[in-house]
């Protein structure tokens, strides 16, 4: 969608700004992660649990993993705001630099391991093995996502200082 919009600027003009086009979709997105993480919780505790993670240890090192991802999800939305978060750049509202504070200072990402570290959490805490899978694929599909999402991001903004240098 957000490659759609950069090409057509379609949903920018049916919103009537980028801004509210963004705002839109940003929305969109976090209805669809609340329904994904209502789907993960349910299948968790619909099967059985994995007795070797049913323990005290198991649970604590789930919280604090559960911690850390929470901690790189809020500040990297803190750290980009709400258009940088949901692919604002595709809509054309570009940051004027790249951020490179905490989280981004720590590693690449920290929006989509953060989050793939609360579903890890979340399932050592329920000592869930159909979570621990359910977390794999939530990580491959972030992942593949970053694969594509990096790069173009990247050229938009080469393409913004080419532009800049053009003037």
């Amino acid at each position: 969608v957000a490659r759609w919009e950069h090409k057509t600027r379609a949903l920018s003009q049916v919103f009537g700004s980028p801004h509210a086009a963004c705002y839109c979709l940003g929305a969109v997105i976090l209805m669809l992660n609340c329904v994904r993480s209502h789907c993960f919780t349910e299948a968790m505790k619909s099967q059985p649990k994995l007795e070797g993670l049913d323990c005290h240890w198991a649970y604590y090192l789930g919280l604090a993993v559960l911690a850390v991802g929470t901690l790189f999800v809020i500040s990297s939305f803190l750290a980009l705001g709400f258009t940088g978060t949901f692919l604002g750049d595709y809509f054309g509202i570009l940051m004027e630099a790249k951020v490179t504070s905490f989280p981004f200072s720590v590693l690449d990402n920290p929006m989509y391991w953060g989050s793939t570290a609360v579903y890890l959490g979340w399932s050592l805490m329920h000592a869930s093995p159909a979570g621990l899978l359910l977390t794999a694929v939530v990580a491959i599909s972030y992942t593949i996502a970053m694969l594509y999402e990096g790069p173009f991001t990247e050229e938009i903004y080469r393409q913004k200082q080419k532009g800049a240098k053009n003037k």
